[in-house]
């Protein structure tokens, strides 16, 4: 009875799976270009990790956009800087968008308004506000957000997008929100 209890419980811990720390970010980058004697500097590092908010994914995209511009073998902050186009153009198309593409022209134009507030938390008065309407109206566009995996509700009230940097992406695709 132990053991199924022990196997019951285990069925619905959920690990939180969230941004690496510099630490992991770093080690992703730097162990396996090491093995092919590519380096980074320090700053290289600390850019990358400030740029990618530390996500999984972006810091791979950021490391394959790194490892096809830089002449090596130490990629440098510079290599960063000339990177950024690049590595935001592909983060754009090619996991961004496919996100975007879920949504109704309704959520997007929610989304867009929790980014026209800056970097989240927001509060979901604050973004119907900004669109001109009462909290209760948005009430199925921002469950839809959830329910499509795009927004949160960490507690009450409040949203967060499910992944970093999308409130940019969003002032990027749609640089005015249309009431």
């Amino acid at each position: 009875m132990g053991d199924a209890k022990s196997y019951a419980e285990r069925l619905f811990l959920y690990p939180k799976i969230g941004a690496l720390n510099f630490e992991d970010a770093a080690l992703a980058l730097t162990e396996p270009a090491g093995e092919l004697g590519v380096t980074f500097s320090n700053d290289a590092l600390k850019k990358i990790y400030n740029t990618t908010k530390g996500y999984p994914y972006f810091v791979q995209e950021w490391g394959s956009v790194l490892w096809d511009i830089s002449e090596g073998p130490e990629i440098t902050a510079d290599d960063v800087r000339n990177a950024r186009t690049e590595a935001t153009r592909r983060l754009d198309e090619s996991f961004f968008q496919v996100r975007l593409d879920r949504v109704t022209d309704a959520e997007q134009k929610y989304m867009r308004a929790m980014a026209e507030l800056g970097t989240g938390p927001y509060r979901s008065g604050e973004v119907a506000k900004l669109l001109g309407k009462s909290t209760n109206s948005y009430g199925p566009v921002r469950d839809g957000l959830i329910r499509k995996g795009m927004i949160y509700s960490p507690k009450h009230g409040v949203l967060e997008f499910t992944v970093p940097l999308f409130d940019e992406f969003m002032k990027r695709t749609m640089p005015e929100i249309n009431h």
